[in-house]
């Protein structure tokens, strides 16, 4: 039997509360920020009592953008993230399941020199392989294109790790009893692992969703042209602006509406979330 005491209780609410407020007091800053007027911003009125121009200021940055800055609309911008961070998350995930896949369940020559080559290159990140990478799609011709955008980031071998350890924890009894069945390998790989391996895609989607929505570096270099900005690049051209003063209430109102769709995509998958790192399906 667990002892409950009404102080340790009280205390533990009190800690959980804390840190609530210290994550969410950032975001509660920036919206009372993006809901300011330009000159209430200029004049340093910024208390915790928001305003009453958000929807004014939301209705800018989504429709009309910030052309003295360069930046086109926040509603362009947040589809070209999303159409980066789905195909992003959905390629390496794609890729990484067949990888894993042919690395456990069949046996060829060199296996295990293929499988430790993918796991290498955990140690070259974006930011060191970023010049041929951006010279192979120069050269077929992908710079300043929807599809530059995502395909040279689309393999993972974090993913490909993950998904090799856990097919490695399903029995062999089951691959077994769909040989016996007269499964062939791509059949029991769509009626067995892939429902076996359900929290551990949602998982990984998540992951991968915020890791793609989040791409600076390589958007930066890959796309010149405003119809392809992200919602990343669009915030820093809106801070970086030459000879003036950063429009703060603009830049923080796109960077409330930037960070809604990873929150959304979070919390509709909360729970396979969970359970995909906790392995609670397994």
């Amino acid at each position: 039997m667990v002892e409950t005491r009404p102080f340790l209780a009280l205390l533990r609410h009190l800690v959980l509360l804390a840190g609530a407020g210290v994550v969410l007091l950032p975001v509660w800053l920036a919206f009372v920020a993006a809901s300011m007027s330009g000159g209430d911003m200029m004049n340093g009125e910024l208390g915790l009592v928001p305003g009453s121009q958000f929807y004014a200021n939301a209705r800018t940055v989504l429709v009309d953008g910030l052309r003295s800055g360069g930046v086109p609309p926040v509603g362009l911008m947040m589809l070209n993230s999303l159409w980066m961070a789905l195909a992003i998350s959905i390629g390496k995930i794609a890729i990484s399941l067949l990888s894993a896949f042919a690395i456990v369940y069949f046996r060829f020559p060199l296996r295990k020199l293929m499988f430790w080559m993918i796991f290498m290159t955990l140690m070259l990140p974006v930011e060191v392989r970023i010049v041929p990478t951006f010279k192979v799609v120069a050269d077929f011709g992908l710079l300043d294109s929807t599809a530059g955008l995502a395909l040279p980031l689309i393999a993972s071998a974090t993913a490909t790790f993950l998904f090799r350890q856990f097919f490695l924890s399903v029995p062999p009894e089951l691959a077994e009893a769909a040989r016996i069945d007269g499964a062939g390998p791509m059949r029991f790989f769509v009626d067995i692992l892939l429902p076996l391996s359900r929290t551990n895609i949602a998982a990984m989607f998540v992951i991968l969703f915020i890791y793609g929505w989040n791409q600076y570096l390589w958007p930066l270099v890959a796309t010149t042209g405003e119809s392809h900005y992200t919602v990343v690049m669009g915030i820093q051209r809106m801070v970086a602006v030459p000879d003036a003063e950063p429009i703060w209430n603009i830049v923080m109102a796109t960077a409330l509406l930037g960070m809604l769709p990873p929150v959304l995509v979070v919390l509709a998958m909360q729970r396979l979330f969970v359970k995909g790192l906790v392995g609670g399906d397994k």
